[in-house]
């Protein structure tokens, strides 16, 4: 209880036949692949021993806490073990949450989580936030797992360990070009990786082979939505919006592409109203090339105050998502995610 473990180690463990769970588990950090690999390890082990029901909240300041509790103290007429999934995009859970999160933290240091097993996944939390007492309760009580950014300069390194999983290899030439590619991305880079393995065979693949794998896409892509959007070109944005949604693109992914951006546009609007050194943030959080400069005009022509509840709008389209009602909201996330991608890209304007 109370120990720290980095993503690869803990995933080690888990692939054991049978390992060794522990009531708690805290995941945190900014990269949502490998939080959702390590979230998936976590219910592959927990299924191998015995955990066959599953219940999954995603929460904020504004849910029903009483639901968390409630969801560990039920009792099965079957006598079965239980994972309790709890999400907290925000990382901000209010004082109810945060009282309710100090609550099962105490719980599972004094075992009374009886045939449950509870994972909390957060989002990388800021200094102020880590030191607030439900936080430091949770530290002190789960295993952590705390999920590190892969920068722009390690990430031919990551593509490349990826690739050899799957028996396949990249010169360091062609791993530059494919990081450039997918801008840092690991999503992005996962989905292309997923593609080299099942357009080639094992070996190594050539720069022209990469090229016509990587570029292979005649449609409208997620990353040029983004730009549209940071642009402030509303038309466009909700144009290339239409056709992803027509060619079948998967929702979970064109919401990534776009509420990722705007939790990074947040952190640096807040840094940047603090008195903080922009440029150096900027780098903090991988932003170069074109997209720096998007990304700088967007907080130019954006009021600081109007990005916590773009941020919170991204979040209920993510509830939306997974089939929860979010209050004041559309049905569909799609349309939904079409008022938050026009929210940003006129904000400012006159």
């Amino acid at each position: 209880m109370g120990r720290s473990l980095d993503a690869d180690r803990f995933l080690k463990l888990l692939s054991e036949e049978r390992p060794a769970l522990d009531p708690l588990y805290l995941v945190s950090g900014d990269e949502p692949l490998l939080i959702t690999e390590v979230a998936d390890a976590v219910r592959a082990a927990a299924s191998r021993l015995g955990f066959t029901e599953r219940t999954s909240l995603v929460m904020d300041a504004r849910s029903d806490w009483g639901a968390a509790i409630a969801a560990t103290q039920n009792v099965s007429l079957f006598g079965d073990r239980r994972l309790v999934e709890l999400q907290l995009p925000s990382g901000k859970p209010g004082k109810t949450g945060a009282d309710t999160l100090g609550k099962l933290a105490a719980m599972a240091a004094s075992g009374a989580l009886a045939d449950t097993l509870l994972l909390i996944s957060l989002p990388r939390l800021d200094k102020a936030t880590r030191s607030a007492k439900w936080a430091q309760a949770l530290f002190d009580a789960a295993t952590g797992i705390e999920i590190a950014s892969i920068g722009r300069n390690q990430l031919p390194g990551w593509i490349a360990a990826r690739l050899a999983r799957q028996g396949q290899s990249l010169q360091r030439d062609s791993l530059e070009w494919m990081a450039d590619k997918v801008e840092g991305n690991l999503l992005a880079a996962h989905q292309e990786i997923m593609k080299l393995g099942l357009l080639y065979p094992e070996g190594a693949i050539s720069q022209e082979d990469l090229e016509k794998a990587v570029l292979n896409v005649a449609r409208y892509d997620v990353f040029g939505l983004r730009d549209a959007m940071l642009a402030g070109h509303g038309d466009k944005a909700l144009t290339m919006l239409a056709g992803l949604r027509a060619e079948g693109e998967a929702l979970p992914l064109v919401l990534w592409a776009v509420g990722d951006e705007i939790r990074v546009l947040a952190r640096l609007a807040e840094a940047q109203a603090k008195g903080g050194d922009l440029s150096a943030e900027i780098r903090r959080n991988r932003i170069f090339g074109n997209r720096e400069q998007l990304a700088r005009q967007a907080l130019r022509r954006i009021p600081a105050r109007a990005w916590p509840a773009a941020v919170q709008h991204a979040h209920d389209v993510d509830r939306l998502i997974k089939g929860l009602r979010a209050e004041g909201r559309l049905n569909d996330p799609w349309e939904e995610l079409s008022r938050l991608v026009l929210r940003i890209a006129v904000a400012g304007k006159r």
